[in-house]
């Protein structure tokens, strides 16, 4: 079992278009940063490979052909922005490579806003022509499973849904935990990109992990998302084993900022692998 970093930037991705700063122009490969997102794959309890997605942002198909992904079990969306779902018409390869439907995830916004935008997947029946699109099963999160932590289960293993603050829009995060009895130093794991805040009772779900995997934009204030001050202060009082941060922007130069963080922190990058 482990857990992929796909991408760690932020919108724009890194290099920035036209972009001529120090770390666009970097040749450090830590510095190239594909838009946020992350796997997780283990062998469930038959046997079976599965990955599980949490967000499917518009670099998927360039993730998925650098980093191996030949399967797509399930999606755990965070929240609508197009970085973070823009790429959901790639899943259709996926569902050629493994004989079958995908499991979407995702709060009643998020789901209205993809049902809009990909309308010819979920309503295809209504297109004009017979054509190649993917199949997603939708599932709904409503706002009583958030609240009350009720998990998501899926082969075995937990996705429980944590409320976070992306500026005013309230998002996901998501705590991993394998299946009871599993020996590993990753997880239990909290998933937490986009976030500015974190609600009162979303703190005892940060509590026990071994690893933390949260925003830090940058060093400068943003209304919608932890500075690095602001993400290095919740590693310290989640007290996870380590904490990676992600949803960096090119303010942020790898080997620079890495170096100046607390021991057991550090910027995650693009195929970081922890298993």
């Amino acid at each position: 079992m482990r857990f992929v970093f796909l991408g760690t930037g932020t919108s724009s991705g890194i290099p920035a278009i036209g972009c001529e700063c120090a770390t666009c122009t970097s040749t450090d490969p830590r510095d190239n940063r594909l838009r946020t997102s992350a796997a997780v794959q283990f062998t469930d309890a038959i046997g079976q490979d599965r990955t599980v997605l949490l967000d499917c942002g518009p670099d998927l198909r360039q993730q998925a052909l650098r980093f191996g992904l030949k399967r797509c079990d399930a999606i755990l969306f965070t929240h609508n922005h197009v970085d973070h779902v823009f790429g959901v018409d790639e899943t259709r390869r996926f569902n050629v490579l493994q004989h079958g439907p995908i499991d979407v995830y995702a709060e009643p916004s998020t789901m209205e806003s993809l049902q809009r935008v990909y309308r010819h997947i979920f309503e295809s029946h209504k297109n004009v022509n017979d054509s190649f699109v993917a199949t997603l099963i939708a599932h709904r999160i409503e706002e009583a499973q958030v609240r009350l932590g009720v998990p998501i289960e899926l082969f075995g293993w937990r996705f429980t849904p944590i409320r976070l603050l992306h500026g005013k829009l309230p998002v996901l995060g998501y705590r991993i935990d394998a299946p009871a009895g599993t020996e590993s130093g990753v997880f239990p794991l909290a998933y937490c990109t986009d976030v500015s805040g974190i609600p009162p009772e979303s703190w005892a779900r940060l509590a026990g992990v071994k690893t933390l995997v949260i925003d830090a934009l940058r060093h400068r204030h943003h209304p919608t998302h932890f500075t690095v001050g602001q993400a290095v202060g919740v590693a310290h009082r989640v007290e996870a084993a380590q904490t990676w941060f992600i949803h960096m922007t090119h303010d942020l130069k790898h080997a620079e900022t890495d170096a100046e963080l607390p021991e057991g922190m550090g910027l995650a990058w693009d195929g970081l692998v922890l298993e």
